[in-house]
């Protein structure tokens, strides 16, 4: 049986591949310290990510479609943020090798947010429908906001740590969280790059719009948010 790759796989799935060939080049800067670039490439699997959904909406979608995203989703805002938030722990607290307690606590903190990436996207795929809302809050949420901040300026380390734990736990929550509609979608997507290509530009106004609407969605989108 041939699998019938070029057959099988349209538009959006490449995009949604793309996503997780970002993802794989944010955990190799990570492997180097680059704590920026991560978090830059992070966004930017982000807006990869947010196209392959505009593109299966407008375009369709493939039966395969749903378990790539989800094994994408994994890599860029699940395994990357991760290592995000151990390396920009050890960029200041560092060399964590040297320093058991600091290192349980930065690596534990990461791992927790893996893990509990890892548990919301299995159970999404698994029992929420195409047209249900969203329980728990989206990992690419969650993931963004934190690159977002470390982009605004927020870099003091036990409140990206206190930050994360607390994404990682909203992840999982019982509140029901509406799709973003394409046009929003869009709208933040080019935030998103502005974050992206000049995150000190105009002291740092890319990132601190976009952590400012990422938190607007956050707060007020189980009450608020419709499409229309």
């Amino acid at each position: 049986m041939s699998l019938r790759v070029a057959d099988r796989l349209g538009l959006a799935d490449v995009m949604t591949l793309a996503n997780a060939a970002v993802g794989m080049v944010a955990m190799a800067a990570a492997a180097l310290g680059e704590v920026r670039l991560v978090a830059q490439l992070i966004l930017l699997a982000a807006v990869a990510d947010g196209l392959d959904g505009i593109i299966a909406r407008t375009r369709g979608g493939t039966a395969v479609g749903p378990y790539l995203d989800s094994m994408a989703d994994i890599v860029s805002f699940g395994t990357a943020p991760g290592l995000f938030v151990f390396v920009a722990a050890n960029d200041v607290w560092g060399p964590l090798g040297s320093e058991p307690p600091l290192f349980a606590a930065a690596a534990g903190v990461a791992a927790l947010f893996v893990v509990f990436s890892l548990v919301r996207t299995a159970l999404y795929t698994v029992y929420v429908g195409e047209d249900e809302n969203r329980p728990g809050i989206q990992n690419t949420l969650a993931s963004s906001i934190l690159a977002a901040a470390y982009l605004a300026g927020l870099t003091l380390v036990p409140g990206l740590l206190a930050a994360t734990v607390v994404l990682s736990v909203l992840m999982v929550a019982p509140v029901p969280y509406p799709k973003l509609a394409a046009r929003d979608a869009l709208a933040m997507g080019v935030v998103q790059m502005g974050a992206i290509v000049a995150p000190t530009a105009l002291r740092r106004v890319f990132p601190r719009v976009l952590l400012i609407a990422a938190l607007a969605y956050l707060t007020l989108a189980p009450r608020f948010y419709w499409e229309e």
